[in-house]
């Protein structure tokens, strides 16, 4: 006779994550030698089924319910000399935004502070540079800020054009825990973007960008590098663009997906919004490639509803910018971020939660007290993960 055993009640916690995670008890592999024909097929595949297929992979690698929340802050406005043709910070162009002089500490330190109390655990100083060149108290300024953001227990990102080995390592020292410096687009798409109607960049070159990202990633300090939709590109720039991230020696920490905001005065003022189907494709086909990546729901967003933001964050999109607004374009408010989330059963992710971030804080903070961090990579690990096919 058969007798039924005992009522199995599962906790709520458990019964949440039976149903928000796809069981795998080993997480696909990590590739780095991806082709570009490889990309296209996945960006191509029918839509829904690409979704499923990058969610199934986010919960692998990431908690599904974890959305990490930026602000960032633009501590040096205007008065580029670069030509970027999306951007009105160009001196180039004339558009609503003036120059100014790099913002004083105490405001930008009372800026993380706020972003800290509204469940911020990312702050990001942006400046309106090319690079660093003749900017010595103008950085060692920013080494300061980096250091006390940093002190309040947060994670600190900045961007602030061409950096050499000797800088990235000194932003390193202070505690930098990201550096962004986009790619934007493909190889092949880059000089009509950054400068539309010439086959020659002016100001600077693709292999420039490349250079400054090693700076970074050689100086232990985590890349944040992606692109920009609706410059004009195809779908074959954008497989080339992930393409090109995803066969870096290590995926960037954070790519970053960002819609063109046109903005009047810049030579891209006119171009169309991009469709939201490619800013899904976008990051559910990046989702696939860089399976540990944090992929950005960057500008444009406030151009997206409810529903298609939640879209986003089902193919793996797990961060946002939120605050007052981004370098010079709207963002989402901080309580109209929490609000949704809460709608959605997300919450914030906390600092250095993500696994490769931690590593690298790990390995800084193991080298100023002056032994191995348990969680630093060997090299044979570092040997292990370049062969992954």
């Amino acid at each position: 006779m058969f007798r039924p055993g005992p009522t199995v009640r599962l906790s709520a916690h458990l019964r949440r994550a039976l149903a928000t995670h796809v069981a795998s008890p080993t997480p696909s592999p990590t590739r780095h030698s991806w082709s570009k024909q490889d990309i296209q097929k996945i960006y191509d595949s029918p839509l829904l089924d690409l979704v499923f297929r990058a969610a199934s992979i986010h919960r692998e690698h990431h908690d599904p319910s974890k959305i990490q929340l930026c602000t960032l802050m633009n501590i040096k406005t205007g008065g580029c000399s670069e030509d970027c043709s999306y951007c009105s910070q160009s001196s180039r162009y004339s558009t609503p935004t003036k120059a100014s002089r790099l913002v004083d500490i105490e405001p930008v330190l009372e800026a993380a502070r706020k972003a800290k109390e509204n469940g911020s655990t990312r702050f990001c100083m942006g400046a309106a540079w090319r690079d660093l060149s003749g900017r010595k108290r103008g950085f060692e300024r920013i080494l300061t800020m980096v250091r006390e953001i940093r002190g309040m227990g947060m994670e600190v990102c900045t961007t602030l054009g061409m950096l050499s080995p000797e800088q990235a390592r000194q932003l390193k020292e202070a505690g930098l825990t990201a550096y962004n410096h986009n790619l934007d687009t493909s190889r092949e798409y880059y000089p009509e973007v950054s400068h539309r109607g010439s086959s020659v960049i002016t100001t600077r070159s693709y292999d420039e960008r490349l250079d400054t990202i090693s700076a970074v990633r050689d100086a232990g300090i985590s890349v944040c590098s992606g692109g920009i939709l609706g410059l004009g590109e195809t779908d074959k720039d954008r497989v080339g663009l992930i393409w090109e991230v995803a066969n870096m020696p290590e995926h960037p920490e954070s790519f970053p997906v960002n819609a063109l905001v046109p903005i009047k005065g810049t030579p891209l003022e006119n171009n169309e919004p991009v469709p939201y189907q490619t800013i899904l494709r976008t990051i559910s086909t990046a989702r696939i490639v860089l399976p540990r990546t944090i992929i950005r729901l960057a500008a444009g967003r406030q151009t997206l509803d409810e529903t298609q933001q939640a879209m986003c964050f089902m193919a793996g999109a797990n961060a946002v910018f939120t605050g007052e607004q981004m370098l010079t374009t709207p963002c989402s408010p901080w309580d109209e971020d929490k609000a949704m989330m809460g709608r959605w059963g997300l919450e914030g992710m906390g600092s250095f939660e993500q696994a490769d971030v931690a590593r690298k804080e790990g390995a800084r903070l193991a080298v100023q007290a002056g032994v191995r961090s348990p969680t630093a990579p060997t090299d044979a690990s570092k040997e292990d993960e370049r062969n992954v096919v």
